[in-house]
């Protein structure tokens, strides 16, 4: 059954969100930019059954079941842009692969953190990477959306998106002063697998150095395509698992009783 209350709330939004287009202000030596996809999050989650009650709990599982199908068709872009870029992909390629693995600190940190602050099974989701839209959907079909794993993913995905985009974009002009890298790395490191914090903050490097804003433009969305394809490997093969074995490990040491598995009651 189609919820046209659900798409109609949901196009009012985009449009909206559109409408607005991107901010920038400047934060001492960087720029900030804010996205039409913060202020969609930001209505949204006002219209929710806590917030005006536009929508109710109802429209919220509708909503969530269309999650995976849309995140399957950003995937799908993201196929597509590897085309036009693919020379400099090649040439790129140990560089953008390599720094995958860099992704996997987020575990090393993330866990004993979340543990320490009293997360269970949300620390799978939460921990197990940067949590953007193909590490959602990854969480989603392991899991589901409505456990733990899938509470944990989906509160990083928040935090993330609310505040990555501005964190992102200031890093990326901070960065830039110390002049230790040179800008198409900046660029490469853009791209993390999220859209939002990618455009951010390769837009400000594009501002900054503007002769070479294809070459930035480029390589970012070429280094965030591969961490959204590449990256969702990453996760499968090693990430989970490991994150996995770690709470397993840690869990005991906190709390003094076995780690809880999965689908256990907590």
């Amino acid at each position: 059954m189609y919820n046209w209350k659900l798409h109609a709330v949901a196009l009012v939004i985009i449009v909206i969100s559109e409408l607005i287009g991107l901010i920038r202000f400047n934060v001492g030596p960087g720029t900030v930019i804010l996205l039409p996809m913060l202020y969609a999050l930001l209505i949204g989650l006002a219209l929710t059954p806590k917030g005006l009650k536009v929508m109710n709990n109802k429209d919220m599982d509708d909503a969530s079941s269309l999650i995976t199908v849309t995140l399957m068709l950003l995937m799908a872009r993201y196929g597509t842009l590897v085309g036009p870029t693919l020379p400099k992909i090649i040439q790129s390629s140990p560089a953008l692969i390599l720094q995958e693995f860099g992704n996997l600190g987020t575990i090393f940190i993330g866990v004993p953190v979340a543990i320490w602050l009293g997360l269970k099974r949300e620390t799978i989701g939460a921990t197990h990477s940067i949590a953007r839209e193909a590490n959602v959907a990854l969480v989603g079909d392991v899991y589901g959306l409505n456990g733990a794993e899938g509470r944990g993913v989906m509160g990083v995905y928040i935090v993330g998106t609310v505040f990555g985009t501005i964190f992102f974009a200031l890093m990326a002009s901070f960065i830039d002063i110390l002049k230790i890298f040179h800008p198409y790395s900046l660029a490469m490191a853009c791209g993390v697998g999220s859209a939002s914090m990618a455009t951010a903050s390769a837009g400000v490097l594009a501002s900054i150095y503007p002769a070479m804003k294809d070459q930035i433009l480029a390589l970012a969305a070429a280094s965030n395509m591969l961490s959204g394809l590449d990256g969702l490997y990453m996760s499968i093969w090693i990430g989970l698992p490991l994150t996995e074995w770690l709470f397993k490990k840690l869990y005991p040491v906190k709390h003094g009783t076995p780690a809880p598995a999965k689908g256990e009651q907590q």
